[in-house]
């Protein structure tokens, strides 16, 4: 999430001195531009690995400050506290420099996993979690940093009101939140290309060409709330979390504070910095340290401050940065587009295919914005995350082709001309380019992988529990570090801890809900239970409002009044002349225990689960029957195994 030395407490005056600032910093970049003072005739790479921390159900870990307390070196905090980054140093690009970052990224994570087993968790890499849930998202899972509040209100308060969002895919997600944690769903692996200011406007252009073929094998995010949706489910949920556009300002076209951008840049990183400053409102402000234009006077390189923090506001899948180390300048290409996972290895091919590309199309291609619509670029990148490999592009000179032909015909052998010709050793050049060949010629992504193993537990368990398990299957594979096209597919198995699964409403209550409205004939809700074989229907209002409840007793007594004079004449009767009102509900969070106890008390069969007003499930009886029966079971199959 960018800088981390912000107070949370500022005014309008503070906003308005930081603009001052801002505007300062691009001054002076202009003037470094100008005077040719970054560094060039050298190439670095480097990466960003954000984690998830799980507790040993395979759920969020809210961990992320007393894991950090154990570690030494280049780990800092995300938005949530289940949520941890790692940043690796810069390498030069060229000889051995991707298995050594792979050997530093694995020494990095293992670190990681040790001190997270000190604490009773665990940490997997994923794009997005698939055991997230809608109760792990409010602002007590957040990391205790000034920063991410103030993020959090100025974002808030920009937006109007709830963020709301909706994505469709093989199931259908909408809802709304009224914080910016749904962005803490999101993990990558971010990785940096350093570029000489005078290439950067060709080399970015390159980059967002290619971001939909380099994306199209590396989908890992296929779950987010129990939904199945895009292959890479992060580049929907992330553009709309942040998005805090009123509706005058959607209206209007105005770009969300994440995207991919509308056009080519023509001249240099200038462009980009002014564009984003013109668009994008400051929500965040730091003391201001020095006076750029001064410091570049005595003959030092600013550190642009207020640039690099307003630039850590602006979410592009491609991402500018200005860099300073020793006194030396660079600029730095960010693709924050590659999802956390499946592996380590898996994550270096990827990236290694991503720099192969930078270092050889423009050779081969020349300036891409001559020979390829920016529009065709920008639907490449969203037809990649929605269907991963099964995507198809429409590539230079308006030729179509499905991503794994162009990928495994064209761009492949192009990747490893660039990894050669950049002087990379060739026994890890084979090496990542065949992982991502095999990847994509089995078709087995991350994102398929993690569809083909729910797909294969079926119905087994709980959706809860075939989560559990696909999170649990994740962690033991990414241990064993084979590419994810090589992995089996995760399965329910006879470890499953049952009881992890019942803990809570939310868990297993019925969410496939058949319903009626209060002006509804009686007979309609007789019908959907003779239909559906349940005893009870909730009545709801147009917005989705729980009014009442409609049980198989009050049509019976309905039934019982016409009896002896030709039976009950219900044509004049609707729901809501025998539903009952304001019925006793439950929470998705409501502990199990507490639900079956308030069955007790009040008598009744059936719980509606409400959010607030919002009917979102149902447990019975029968529900509960079924809770004890596995409980039983997993109680009787532990003690014969003792």
């Amino acid at each position: 999430m960018g800088e981390h030395n912000v107070s949370g407490e500022f005014n309008e005056a503070d906003l308005r001195e930081f603009m001052r600032a801002l505007l300062a910093d691009v001054s002076a970049l202009e003037r470094m531009l100008e005077g040719d003072m970054f560094e060039s005739g050298i190439r670095r790479i480097g990466a960003e690995q954000e984690m998830f921390i799980v507790d040993n159900a395979g759920r969020p870990s809210c961990k992320a400050v007393q894991i950090l307390d154990r570690l030494d070196g280049n780990y800092t905090t995300e938005l949530a506290q289940f949520n941890l980054e790692a940043n690796l140093e810069p390498h030069e690009f060229g000889g051995r420099c991707l298995s050594d970052l792979e050997s530093e990224l694995r020494t990095m994570v293992r670190k990681a996993r040790e001190a997270a087993a000190a604490e009773h968790a665990q940490i997997v890499m994923t794009g997005i979690l698939p055991t997230l849930g809608r109760e792990n998202l409010g602002l007590e899972s957040m990391t205790p940093n000034p920063r991410y509040l103030a993020l959090n209100n100025s974002m808030v308060a920009l937006r109007g009101g709830n963020f709301h969002f909706r994505i469709k895919g093989i199931d259908e997600l909408e809802a709304s939140h009224d914080n910016v944690m749904l962005e803490s769903c999101n993990t990558s692996f971010q990785v940096h290309f350093q570029v000489s200011a005078e290439e950067f406007a060709g080399l970015y252009n390159l980059a967002q060409a290619i971001t939909a073929p380099v994306l199209a094998p590396a989908v890992n995010s296929p779950i987010l709330l129990g939904r199945r949706l895009w292959h890479e489910t992060r580049v929907a949920l992330f553009q709309q979390s942040v998005d805090v556009r009123s509706e005058s300002h959607q209206a209007r076209g105005l770009r969300p504070r994440v995207s991919f951008g509308d056009g080519w840049v023509e001249d240099s990183v200038l462009e980009i910095f002014r564009e984003d400053i013109a668009r994008f409102r400051v929500v965040l402000a730091n003391e201001i340290d020095e006076d750029p234009l001064a410091v570049l006077e005595r003959g030092d390189m600013p550190s642009l401050s207020a640039l690099r923090l307003h630039n850590g506001t602006v979410y592009r899948w491609n991402r500018p940065c200005y860099g300073l180390a020793d006194n030396v300048a660079h600029l730095r290409i960010e693709n924050r587009v590659l999802p956390a996972g499946p592996t380590i290895v898996d994550e270096i091919a990827n990236a290694a295919f991503y720099f192969g590309l930078m270092s050889a199309l423009s050779e081969e291609y020349g300036d891409i914005s001559k020979v390829m619509r920016f529009d065709h670029a920008k639907d490449n990148f969203f037809q990649a995350a929605r269907y991963g490999l099964r995507a198809q592009f429409t590539w230079l000179g308006g030729k179509e082709y499905t991503a794994a032909s162009l990928i495994l015909d064209h761009l492949l052998p192009l990747a490893r001309q660039g990894l050669d010709a950049s002087g990379i050793d060739s026994g890890d050049a084979d090496r990542y380019m065949g992982i991502v060949e095999e990847r994509v010629r089995t078709a087995r992504t991350g994102a398929q992988w993690s569809l083909d193993s729910l797909a294969a537990m079926g119905g087994s368990g709980t959706p809860d529990q075939r989560f559990r398990a696909l999170t649990q299957a994740t962690i033991e594979r990414q241990a064993q570090d084979n590419p994810v096209h090589e992995w089996e597919l995760g399965a329910m198995c006879d470890r499953t801890d049952w009881q992890q699964s019942y803990l809570r409403v939310g868990q297993f209550m019925t969410t496939d809900l058949f319903t009626v409205q209060p002006e509804d004939v009686v007979d309609l809700a007789a019908s959907l239970m003779d239909w559906r074989h349940i005893r009870h229907v909730p009545v709801e209002d147009r917005a989705g409002n729980l009014v009442g409840l409609v049980s198989h007793r009050a049509l019976l007594r309905l039934v019982g009044k016409g009896v002896g004079s030709g039976g009950a004449d219900t044509r004049n009767v609707s729901v809501s002349d025998i539903m009952k009102r304001n019925p006793v509900t439950v929470t998705p969070d409501t502990p199990t225990l507490t639900a079956i106890e308030t069955m007790r008390e009040h008598k009744v069969g059936c719980l509606p689960v409400t959010e607030g007003q919002r009917l979102v499930g149902i447990i019975t009886e029968r529900d509960l029957v079924h809770v004890a029966a596995n409980l039983l079971e997993q109680h009787l199959r532990e003690s014969s195994a003792e």
